[in-house]
């Protein structure tokens, strides 16, 4: 019997079973510039559309097959009891935004839009409505107002 250098190969199939990690949900005081993967429970303070952005087709693009569908966009202010942050609701997420309401945001991001932080969900995210919450937003502490500078740090 010839032996190879691999005489233990494993020929069975792995019976692991992945479970699923329950979500951490953490407040908007707790929320950086750049940071994602953010579960939280906030309620709906203010919806207020923004104009609808129509995207042109260039010629020769493949978009000029796709009738172009306007974008409907708004900014929402959300917040639970620790402050507040702007959202970007799009297309269909915008009608989950009715004031008063409470929703769970699962798998968002923080991106930056002119130098102030604004809360997003995207296609890898979900947005479920859920039942009323118990808190007061505190809405003094909106994280939206602070202003953030990028600054590059260069070794001389």
């Amino acid at each position: 019997m010839a032996t190879t250098g691999n005489a233990s190969v494993a020929t069975g199939t792995s019976s692991t079973t992945t479970t699923k990690r329950k979500p951490v949900f953490v407040k908007v005081e707790q929320l950086k510039p750049g940071t994602t993967g953010h579960t939280l429970t906030v309620k709906v303070v203010d919806a207020n559309p923004v104009v609808p952005v129509t995207r042109k087709a260039r010629p020769g693009t493949s978009m000029m097959s796709r009738p172009s569908q306007p974008s409907r966009i708004a900014e929402c202010l959300l917040g639970d009891e620790t402050g507040c942050i702007l959202f970007t609701a799009r297309n269909d997420q915008v009608d989950l935004m009715k004031p008063g309401e409470t929703v769970i945001l699962r798998n968002s991001r923080i991106d930056m839009y002119k130098g102030t932080m604004r809360l997003g969900v995207d296609k890898w995210g979900r947005i479920e409505a859920t039942e009323p919450a118990s808190f007061n937003v505190k809405e003094d502490n909106n994280l939206s107002l602070v202003e953030y500078e990028l600054i590059n740090v260069n070794d001389q």
